[in-house]
């Protein structure tokens, strides 16, 4: 598509080397995935195993992994440049490589013990194996704090029982990191413990979730755990510090989202500019000479330039430990809200040709839906945000 308005901002927002690292995730993606996008999406298939090979081959699944590992060494500025570099064209093919790092190695890495770090990030790295974060529940969305799957202690192990469901990647698991109530009278925060539970245990069951119609290359399952007994070696971190674990995870998950809105952004941006200028009518002018249609395209490059701004100086600050949850949670609301509404206004330049697939928006308007519910709902989100600007009465909006 020649040069693109994301390329000219990151390449003044970030390093030399990982610019470098950016486009050439970014050629992988214009040359592996973008054009087998629409034979996949036509066929309703998953995103085929050679795609996720091909990312693995390329590191994709070892970003932020230490070398010592295999990995690639990287932190989340890493993990959100490769966002950006796929999910401009499909964010179920970023997801897959993104959810693997921020929701399944990243836990085990910050806190699993040494034994659990040597048996599973060599092979995670090397996209070998992958492990899925078990958190949301039929039940349970945006209260994830106080889950429905519970694990009681029987003896010297624990069974866990109950159903995880909308897991990324459920399909291609290995492991499943199950965050589970432990400890249903504790105060609130210290209910739940996390545990690495393979998929090959008995009584636990994996179910394609269908009728999906965002991400549709991405898996997204439901597993449900039917008395499923696990040993105290399986406990990732601290006994009912489960809940550290998830809020901890979800931080660096929220930035990764804010960059596939973005991503989203920049493409619709790339294309409704060159379709304006392309597009002829009225006496055979380019519409792009209609000032309406300058609003939209001028009010998308500003967005796209101080969302992208924004968002890398948090992956920065994330990376150093300097950053609040609340940064986290706003950067992703502003970001998928802000790329949700101008997408639509791109559409209706572009007209009815906007309505087909081999045009591609219509996939990132599809999938810009998950960018406001993923990693936590907008809305609840933007509960928690508001309660720092409230410092008198902090205590009456928990």
């Amino acid at each position: 598509m020649g040069s693109r308005r994301l390329d000219f901002y990151l390449e003044r927002l970030i390093a030399e080397e990982q610019f470098s690292f950016y486009r050439g995730i970014a050629d992988f993606a214009d040359a592996e995935i973008a054009p087998h996008l629409l034979e996949w999406e036509r066929s309703g298939v998953l995103l085929p195993r050679e795609a996720i090979d091909g990312m693995a081959r390329l590191g994709l699944f070892g970003i932020a992994i230490d070398e010592e590992y295999g990995g690639q060494g990287g932190g989340l500025t890493e993990l959100v440049l490769m966002g950006l570099a796929i999910g401009y064209h499909s964010h179920s093919a970023a997801i897959t490589p993104g959810a693997a790092v921020s929701l399944g190695a990243k836990p085990i890495a910050g806190w699993g013990s040494d034994a659990q770090r040597r048996e599973h990030l060599g092979d995670l790295a090397s996209g070998r194996r992958m492990v899925v974060f078990g958190l949301s529940e039929p039940g349970r969305g945006s209260d994830a704090a106080n889950p429905q799957v519970a694990a009681e202690r029987s003896g010297d192990h624990w069974v866990i029982r109950g159903e995880k469901c909308w897991s990324t990647n459920a399909a291609w698991a290995s492991h499943v990191v199950v965050h589970a109530l432990t400890a249903p009278a504790a105060p609130n925060g210290k209910r739940s413990t996390c545990f690495i539970v393979p998929v090959r245990s008995p009584g636990v069951h994996y179910e394609e979730m269908s009728g999906k119609t965002v991400w549709r290359q991405s898996s997204t399952g439901s597993i449900t755990f039917d008395g499923v007994k696990v040993s105290s070696a399986q406990i990732l971190g601290e006994l009912h510090g489960g809940f550290k674990i998830m809020v901890n995870t979800l931080n660096g998950g929220r930035l990764f989202i804010a960059g596939l809105a973005l991503a989203s952004l920049a493409f619709a941006l790339d294309k409704v500019r060159r379709y304006a200028q392309e597009r002829r009518q009225f006496g055979d002018q380019p519409i792009a000479r209609f000032q309406r249609v300058q609003d939209v395209v001028l009010e998308m490059d500003i967005a796209l330039e101080r969302n992208l701004s924004w968002l890398m100086h948090l992956a920065r600050e994330f990376d150093a430990g300097k950053a609040t949850r609340e940064q986290f949670a706003k950067v992703k609301i502003d970001s998928s809200r802000v790329a949700s509404h101008l997408l639509v206004e791109a559409m209706e330049i572009c007209g009815g040709v906007a309505c087909l697939d081999e045009f591609g928006l219509s996939r990132h308007h599809n999938d810009l839906f998950v960018t406001r519910v993923g990693e936590g709902s907008n809305r609840a989100l933007m509960t928690f945000s508001a309660r720092p600007l409230f410092d008198d009465c902090a205590d009456l909006l928990q």
